[in-house]
């Protein structure tokens, strides 16, 4: 057998196992793309569409000179990622944010891969351990791996998996939303990737309904938790609404209310609101509109009450109410090498947020790197790894090392991962520390230059 007629076989085709089997495939390697779903579903999913989106639509921010997403998008993209692709061909407004229509960003994505000539899909479960004879396997099941998988999983690694709650926001139909109440704004009137500094719909509470408002989150009916699942912590950056709620009354409108940058045109003697909760387009036609962070574990009666109390939503009308799911994780730092082999039996590779990477985006852009490193190895090649001061790099060495093994938790890219750029050339005449947007802006120019080496490098090869 050939070396481009080795065949890598992709498990879940979620985010990380769609750009995995797409960069493989554009390498000119055989892809299998092992998704279970509709064989067999998940708690979340609602389709059979490869990387649906089960939380919320949005690829958080696009500014690459300043944000550490919206650089990794911008390196993602010049990487040829599949992902980002769909992501800009089917955006939606949302401010200075990438956000997606849900529908015709997965449709598409699910067509690119169905019509690959070097990926062939398979739907069904894999339940257990992958067969010896796949040579080269990546598992990017996702944070809903199959009990199967999980196990096989934790019995190879002699290593139990760590696990936390992720919760899903509501959607509402725009067309039940009183706008004689609500109104349409981004903060501060910024505009973002396909959008007009007016994205989103606005509902403003005042001080005695905001409290209000709070009480009836704190006290809502909320879903039990099953005996195995009680001491599962929640992953900081997707806290249910009314968790929020419980650390302190003032929490929520210094956190996903705060009312900074928002003006209400329809107050007559206040124009900033004491509180105020945001609704972000959910697909292109802009009839769906999801709660911006209110993820939630309340019954589902208690949402349609409590959310009804939100001014401008009295007669909303549900397109899809939140839930809870568990979702799983491994010790990377511990069980993974620097190409996300597992030191265990290095023909397995990881990808996604199995490994402890948190958000979309992040878990694209490690199958984005993990089908490389694979598709190198088919063919013949040392994988090269991005550098660590880029987004993808800095990531990568988080989940493989450059974490604490022991305190090891899901992690959002972030400029904290980023090696330190030469301050002192960056300070200005007379000023003892330098402007913070400076610095960033400094380590994206850097992380966008060594990331048009690694691709070129990466053409060369392939």
């Amino acid at each position: 057998m050939s070396q481009k007629e080795k065949i890598i076989h992709v498990i879940g085709g979620g985010m990380a196992g769609s750009e995995a089997a797409w960069q493989i495939a554009q390498a000119g390697v055989k892809a299998v793309l092992h998704e279970m779903r509709p064989v067999r579903m998940t708690e979340a999913h609602s389709t059979e569409n490869f990387a649906e989106l089960v939380c919320s639509n949005s690829f958080r921010s696009d500014d690459h000179e300043y944000n550490a997403v919206g650089l990794l998008h911008e390196e993602m993209r010049r990487a040829g990622s599949l992902i980002m692709c769909a992501g800009d061909t089917h955006k939606v407004p949302a401010g200075a944010a990438l956000a997606v229509d849900r529908d015709a960003f997965s449709g598409m994505v699910t067509e690119k891969l169905n019509s690959h000539p070097n990926i062939t899909v398979e739907r069904g479960e894999v339940a257990g351990l992958p067969p010896a004879e796949w040579e080269s396997v990546i598992i990017a099941t996702g944070p809903l791996t199959s009990p199967a998988l999980s196990e096989a999983v934790r019995k190879l690694t002699d290593e139990d998996q760590l696990a936390f709650f992720d919760a899903i926001a509501p959607i509402i139909f725009k067309d039940s939303i009183d706008f004689s109440k609500a109104w349409f704004q981004s903060r501060y009137d910024k505009e973002g990737p396909g959008g007009t500094g007016r994205d989103y719909i606005n509902c403003a509470f005042e001080k005695d309904a905001y409290y209000a408002f709070i009480d009836a989150l704190v006290a809502g009916e909320k879903t039990e938790f099953k005996a195995w699942e009680k001491d599962t912590p929640y992953f900081e950056g997707c806290l249910p609404i009314e968790v929020m709620a419980e650390r302190g009354r003032d929490t929520l409108r210094f956190g996903p209310m705060k009312p900074v940058g928002l003006t209400n045109p329809h107050a007559t003697q206040f124009k900033r609101p004491w509180a105020v909760v945001q609704l972000r387009q959910d697909n292109a036609l802009g009839t769906l509109y999801n709660i911006v962070g209110f993820q939630t574990k309340l019954k589902y009666g208690e949402q349609q009450r409590i959310f009804k109390m939100i001014p401008g939503l009295e007669n909303a009308e549900f397109a899809r109410l939140g839930g809870i799911h568990r979702n799983t994780f491994i010790n990377s730092p511990k069980l993974l090498d620097g190409t996300l082999r597992l030191k265990a039996l290095p023909r397995l590779r990881f990808a996604g947020q199995i490994t402890g990477c948190e958000g979309y985006v992040e878990s694209a852009a490690v199958g984005l790197m993990t089908g490389r490193f694979a598709a190198a190895e088919a063919l013949g090649l040392t994988p090269e790894t991005p550098p660590v001061t880029t987004a993808m790099g800095a990531l990568l060495n988080h989940i493989t090392g450059g974490a604490e093994a022991e305190t090891f938790q899901p992690m959002n890219v972030n400029f904290g991962l980023f090696p330190p750029v030469d301050e002192e050339a960056l300070k200005e005449p007379g000023k003892k520390k330098i402007d913070s947007r400076a610095r960033k802006k400094a380590m994206s120019d850097r992380a966008l230059r060594d990331c048009d080496q690694w691709v070129k490098n990466w053409k060369r090869a392939a």
